[in-house]
Order: structure tokens, then sequence, then C-alpha cells
């Protein structure tokens, strides 16, 4: 029995559309990693003016990290693993007495006159030389974030809040929350946040 002529022909018409349709499939489903950093806000551009404010240095938590790592905090060396508490007993001191327009009447610290007048007036200043480590430099600044979270916690619970402070913000930034709990969290974080504020200051670069 005789062969028929020529091979077989690939319908190759629809090798385009398949080819678009799995790019298609690949740019949806890829899951691209981004680059972890540091969440901050930047201050405001805001013209320059002629009035400067003055910050009494016992308002002033002065924090430096040496190019070897080590900790220098208020002229002291300081253990990383101090930080946190240090820093929490400065922001919760609420040194203003009683009658003064920046008294803290919610503050449970040691009321020290040479420290903090009140959370709102505390300001942490962190300065680092030019070859610090960048992981002793995130660890410093996580240790930092984390005595404000504590407070900010402490202050949801004493509050009456259902949720602590980094509950409420998870559940914030969270895609799935409705709308209506969202503006209700966006109320409670913003008032917690009035009542220990973050002022975190970072001073320039030691180049030497």
């Amino acid at each position: 029995m005789a062969r028929r002529g020529g091979a077989p022909e690939v319908n190759a018409g629809s090798m385009a559309d398949i080819a678009f349709l799995l790019l298609i499939f690949f740019l949806v489903t890829t899951t691209i990693e981004t680059d972890a950093g540091l969440d901050r806000m930047l201050p405001p551009n805001e013209p320059p003016t002629d009035d400067q404010v003055v910050i009494k240095q016992r308002n002033i938590f002065e924090v430096q990290i040496s190019k070897d790592g080590q900790l220098l905090v208020e002229d002291e060396l300081l253990p990383i693993k101090d930080l946190k508490q240090k820093a929490i007993a400065f922001l919760d001191n609420g040194g203003a007495a009683n009658g003064d327009p920046n008294y803290c009447d919610y503050c449970k610290g040691k009321r020290d006159p040479d420290s903090s007048d009140s959370p709102e007036k505390a300001v942490i200043s962190l300065k680092n030389d030019r070859e610090t480590k960048y992981a002793v430099y995130v660890t410093v600044q996580n240790e930092l974030v984390a005595a404000y979270n504590e407070l900010r916690n402490r202050e949801a619970k004493r509050l009456g809040y259902d949720m602590n402070f980094s509950e409420m913000e998870a559940a914030y930034a969270n895609q799935e929350t409705p709308d209506e709990t969202k503006e209700k969290l966006k109320i409670r974080i913003k008032k917690i946040q009035d009542l220990f504020p973050m002022k975190l200051s970072e001073a320039e670069t030691n180049k030497n």
C-alpha cells in the first residue's frame, strides 16, 4: 500500500494566542519581592520661619551609635537590650508640675524634673557614625519604635479598646477590613498617637 506524500502539518495558527495567555498567567501569578525598609514619615516641606522653636535640653533624649556599634545614651554607655526601657522612662516621665499646661495626667513615670515634661514635648535624637553597621542601626531603630508601641498599647488598654495599638494598626492596614471598621480604627489610632506622638529625630551623621 502506497504512503501518502508529505509529513503531516502542525497547525501553528493559535500559537501566538497561547503565548499571550501564558504571559498574562505568569504576570498575574508571579510574586515580586520588594525590599524591606524602615517605615518613617518625613516631615512636611514647610518654608523657613523667623520664629525658632526652642527645645529644652531635658526634653531631648540623645542616642549616639559609634562606628563600633557601641551605644551612648545621655552621655552614658548602654547595652542595646536596655535601650527600650530607658526610652520608655524618658517618654513616660511626665515631669511638668500639676497645673502646668504640659502636665500629663496619664503618665506613670517618676516625674523627674530633670527629664521630659510630657510625651508631647519629648524628642528622641538619634545620631550615628558614617561607619555604623546597618544591622546595628536598624536594631536601635526597632528598640526605639518598640518603646513607643509599648506605651501606646498600654494606652489602648487604659481607654478600654478591644485591641491594642499594634493590633489596630495591623487591622487598619489589612485590605480585608471593612471600610466602616477602618474609619473607627483610624479615629482610635489617631487618639493614641496624640497621647504619645513619635518624635524621633535623626541628627547629622558623624563624618569621623
